[in-house]
């Protein structure tokens, strides 16, 4: 736990690398945000085939598609990514209160047949889709995304070298002329980031700062602004972070705070009131180690 920007308390080995699945997915927010602050997407309610054109979405339905849309995982696309179809996460059931395990199960949860929505009407937890928003991210910055967060965002917090961020064996692509590998959201299937505890927790340190690291404004305040405000249809969700605004998170936490989550109870907690980051790791229930945390700092 950081308290203050000092590390307060800490359990097990928080130097040992993991992976840490679908919070994965808030990294991919911020390199979002990198490339809005530079000028490469100019408004993320822009449709995405006017800076993608690989196929992705040249479609009717496609094309309707918005960066936000990606990004609060409202967009509905349809198709197949490194051999994925779209279906085999459509549907998908995910618990997301006490275990916050949204990525529970090797392939979803399959309800059955569901007819697409118009992007933008519909909110649904869909890796292969989160897949597609990484690699439409990789088209529009021309450079691997591991490459870019090092530089531009891990490497100015004083993170280690020891994270690694994969993909697939099979999901490289054409940039440029180059073979690059375009990284998943998450380790449903493989891939994923895979990052120590201290690593995680500067970034969530980042965050709690308003994208700011000392002297320097590595992400936009108005990004973490953008990141941080509900989806319409699911408000417990805002661009690839989850928000505790309605105690989805936390009970004692307060409505402005929210978590990058993932599988195996992985879960980066930020609580600006209380100016506390708590990284939680391989938890059956985070929210209950979250609440006796935030309650010991209250007594």
């Amino acid at each position: 736990m950081v308290h203050g920007g000092y590390i307060v308390g800490e359990y097990g080995d928080p130097a040992s690398v993991e992976v840490t699945f679908s919070a994965t997915k808030s990294y991919i927010a911020t390199l979002a945000g990198f490339a809005v602050g530079h000028g490469l997407i100019r408004n993320i309610d822009d449709r995405v085939a006017g800076y993608v054109d690989d196929g992705g979405f040249s479609s009717d339905h496609n094309s309707q598609i918005t960066w936000r849309h990606l990004l609060q995982q409202t967009n509905e696309w349809e198709g197949e990514l490194f051999g994925l179809p779209d279906s085999i996460d459509r549907g998908r059931l995910i618990d997301a209160s006490a275990g916050m395990d949204p990525d529970a199960g090797d392939s979803g949860s399959e309800v059955g047949f569901r007819r697409l929505q118009e992007p933008g009407t519909y909110w649904e937890y869909n890796d292969v889709r989160v897949n597609r928003t990484a690699l439409a991210l990789l088209r529009v910055l021309e450079e691997p995304l591991p490459d870019v967060l090092r530089r531009e965002v891990m490497d100015p917090i004083g993170a280690s070298d020891g994270w690694v961020w994969h993909g697939y064996e099979n999901s490289f692509v054409d940039l440029n002329g180059v073979q690059v590998q375009s990284v998943s959201g998450g380790a449903h299937w493989g891939g994923g980031l895979w990052i120590d505890t201290f690593d995680h927790a500067r970034f969530g340190l980042l965050y709690l700062r308003r994208g700011r690291w000392g002297d320097r404004q590595i992400i936009s305040e108005s990004w973490v602004n953008a990141m941080t405000e509900p989806c319409p249809i699911k408000p417990q969700y805002g661009c690839l972070w989850w928000l505790n605004h309605e105690g989805e998170i936390s009970d004692i936490g307060s409505p402005r705070s929210f978590a990058a989550r993932g599988a195996g109870g992985n879960v980066v907690f930020v609580e600006p009131e209380r100016d506390v980051v708590i990284v939680v790791r391989w938890c059956n229930d985070p929210k209950m180690i979250i609440d006796r945390i935030l309650g010991a700092l209250t007594e």
